[in-house]
């Protein structure tokens, strides 16, 4: 039947093969039932497909810990919660802290008669009624105790005690053994590792909170097509309305499975996927030249290549095009073409029968 279509239309038409131009009237097209469309340009090429899994830039998590040894009385969060820097998560009772409190009052204490001596011997030097040694001397030993308080004072800070509840201690000299365990960053809490009425050693993690706001996909593709990835390439997530751009691709090859690591940041719809997802992605790629989505249907192979059938005042020119990729039911194509242009896509096998029909035995 296919053969029989291409002879009558050798016949009927006047087929210039050297300018790859069918022409038809238009009584013929509407016999053919050809039908033409609109040629869609588009942006990027469909790449590959490939499993990837969100994960939390590493600047962006904290594992939350205490500084002394004590006894969990308090926890204030659960996991899922956000939260605002500074927040207190728990309340660990130390007597550690009690130890470092007092420690730091005998510094202010020694600070304070340190400071009065070192003005008074000061007005004296001057005046000329104390030696250089003694002067030497208590400069020394108001910086030594100086040294002394800047000490503990830090070691509190470390602990977790903010500025004001630390300038309240040295006001009142009232010790506290409640140790308030903050977040140092804003996020959410993504694990909680203690219960109430444990015990914790000093340095033990307690929580661990990320900050959401910048996510990544950590994309696995195989080596032999890590060539064709390129940096700032699109990810697409199938199913879900979030877009990704890559920005790392990996110097080492998985030797479990022969994957590369390739790095995406995720740029709209974070809120739709969650740290440790694992999800399938697309990845496409921003051509440098024209391009177009048309039907499967509308391409025409012969020899090899890839033809359109162009419409034009005569008929169709039978053009050459590069196909790029496909998705679905399309063809992502570029050529000597033009987003103006009319293309058969219904009746096109006709036109298919007639150009293949000159040479293939398709």
């Amino acid at each position: 039947m296919r053969k029989l279509l291409s002879i009558y239309l050798l016949i009927s038409c006047a087929v210039a093969l050297a300018e790859e131009q069918i022409t038809l009237s238009t009584i013929q097209l509407n016999n053919l039932g050809v039908q033409t469309g609109p040629l869609i340009a588009v942006k990027s090429i469909p790449l590959m497909n490939a499993p990837a899994k969100v994960s939390i830039p590493p600047a962006n998590e904290y594992l939350v810990s205490t500084s002394h040894a004590g006894l969990v009385n308090r926890i204030y969060v659960s996991i899922g919660d956000e939260i605002e820097k500074g927040h207190v998560l728990a309340m660990i009772k130390s007597p550690e802290l009690l130890a470092l409190q007092q420690r730091h009052l005998k510094s202010v204490n020694n600070l304070r008669v340190a400071k009065t001596q070192y003005i008074r011997d000061g007005k004296l030097y001057k005046e000329g009624v104390i030696a250089d040694r003694r002067w030497l001397e208590t400069k020394v030993n108001y910086q030594v105790f100086k040294s002394q308080f800047n000490e503990t004072r830090q070691l509190l800070e470390i602990s977790g005690i903010s500025q004001s509840d630390i300038n309240a201690l040295e006001k009142s000299h009232k010790m506290s053994s409640q140790l308030k365990v903050s977040t140092p960053i804003s996020g959410v809490v993504l694990n909680r590792m203690i219960t109430v009425g444990e015990r914790v050693d000093a340095l033990a993690s307690l929580f661990r909170v990320a900050n959401l706001e910048k996510l990544w996909l950590d994309i696995s593709i195989p080596q032999q097509r890590i060539a064709q990835v390129h940096i700032g390439d699109t990810v697409i997530l199938e199913g879900i309305e979030t877009a990704a751009k890559i920005f790392l691709l990996g110097k080492s090859v998985n030797e479990e499975n022969q994957t590369v690591l390739v790095r995406a940041e995720v740029k709209t719809g974070k809120h739709l996927v969650r740290p440790g997802q694992t999800v399938n992605v697309k990845i496409r790629q921003t051509s440098q030249h024209p391009i177009f989505k048309v039907p499967n249907t509308a391409i025409a192979q012969f020899k090899g290549k890839s033809y359109l059938f162009v419409r034009n005042k005569t008929g169709f020119a039978v053009t050459p095009v590069q196909v790029l990729g496909r998705e679905e039911q399309k063809t992502i194509i570029t050529g000597d073409i033009q987003e103006k242009n009319k293309i058969a896509i219904k009746g096109a096998v006709a036109l298919k029968a007639n150009f293949l029909g000159l040479g293939s035995d398709e």
